[in-house]
């Protein structure tokens, strides 16, 4: 099937998608209880969207569409209390979280549905390894050049999501020393990593996806697992490299904080993106899924090593009168106490596993977290 044509939408629109564990309030294992959830759910009108993702154990929940902050988190908060109402009458409890501590990839089971099928088919165990947890983020686009241009021109700013969303430092029981233990798993998949440098969508099309899509390899751009990449038929880019938070109000600022870069770079205040950018794209992106906001990262343009942290708050200075514009400045503020003083979600899940002495308070903080709407 030829690539679909790309629908324009209004630009900076934002919608945010969240894939969220459904847990066991008891042992506070993954359950496999996405059948049972969905259809309770059902039962009565979502505010938002809700539907399965690969194994049982998961749910992904997805917004409208937005231009402001304070709507989007509102709606993201009614999901929640939804969820939690939901998650209560099952006996099942839900957070967020890039990965679940503890979980076993072996014992999770695909959820039955034709797709996944053909998914776990395809990846064979990767499939179930794939029980990791993300937040994605669409940013409206007005063209479909205008959709290649920011998904490159982003390419320097992933190493700032990939910290600030940070919330998966242990994996099958231990501390991976990684605060996105996630992004490892990502990049298992034979389609991962980045888009290829084309600034035009024809070029994209015909040069691109029709070849891929001649080898047999692709049949459409679900296929692709890239950082970044377009969603022709909503008209957006698609930022994927976000662990969930462990709140939706993080969630909320982090969309937020990706609108303002887009339309800092939609007014030409940075030089455009070449292909010499991403000599240091795969290095950067280590430093943040390791170090998180303690990584040090090598400027695309300058080659000047920076400090992440460092480079995270010059940046949102520098987007004030964005944020001003789109009236977004609570969640930069909320970002700016996270890189000066309050450290990502990872950070606060170790000082759990401090304190609580093991995995499974990690899960239980994750579950009070998600519910209270805030890391504590």
């Amino acid at each position: 099937m030829a690539l679909e044509a790309f629908k324009t939408s209004s630009p900076l629109t934002m919608g945010v998608e969240l894939e969220l564990q459904l847990v066991n309030p008891t042992d506070f294992d993954l359950a496999a209880a996405a059948t049972d959830m969905l259809h309770l759910l059902a039962r009565k009108p979502f505010p938002g969207d809700v539907k399965p993702e690969i194994t049982e154990s998961m749910i992904e929940i997805a917004t409208d569409v937005h231009t402001r902050h304070d709507e989007l988190l509102e709606q993201l908060r009614q999901m929640r209390d939804t969820l939690v109402v939901a998650g209560d009458r099952l006996n099942v409890a839900i957070c967020g979280g890039g990965t679940h501590p503890f979980q076993r990839w072996f014992d999770q089971r695909i959820f039955a549905k034709p797709r996944f099928k053909e998914l776990s088919e395809l990846y064979g165990y990767l499939a179930k390894q794939f029980t990791v947890f993300g937040q994605h983020v669409h940013i409206g686009c007005g063209s479909a050049d205008e959709g290649l241009y920011l998904l490159h021109a982003l390419n320097r700013y992933l190493p700032h999501f990939i910290a600030l969303s940070a919330s998966s430092p242990f994996s099958q029981g231990v501390d991976t020393l990684f605060d996105s233990a996630r992004l490892n798993s990502v990049f298992a998949f034979p389609l991962s990593g980045r888009a290829p440098f084309l600034l035009k969508w024809n070029d994209f099309e015909r040069n691109y996806f029709a070849k891929m899509e001649a080898t047999g390899v692709v049949k459409s751009m679900k296929d692709f697992y890239w950082d970044i990449r377009p969603k022709p038929e909503y008209g957006t880019i698609e930022l994927r490299v976000c662990d969930t938070p462990l709140s939706v109000e993080r969630a909320a600022a982090l969309a937020s904080y990706l609108q303002a870069l887009c339309r800092m770079l939609l007014q030409g205040q940075e030089p455009p993106p070449a292909e010499d950018d991403y000599l240091v794209y795969n290095y950067n992106r280590f430093q943040a899924c390791r170090f998180g906001l303690d990584g040090a990262i090598v400027h695309p343009k300058t080659n000047e090593n920076r400090s992440l942290r460092e480079d995270i708050l010059a940046t949102l200075r520098h987007l004030t009168p964005h944020a001003a514009a789109l009236d977004s400045q609570p969640a930069l503020d909320e970002l700016y106490a996270v890189a000066v003083h309050a450290g990502n979600h990872a950070s606060f899940l170790r000082r759990q596993y401090s304190e609580q002495g093991g995995v499974a308070g990690v899960v239980d903080a994750a579950v009070r977290s998600f519910r209270n709407g805030r890391a504590t």
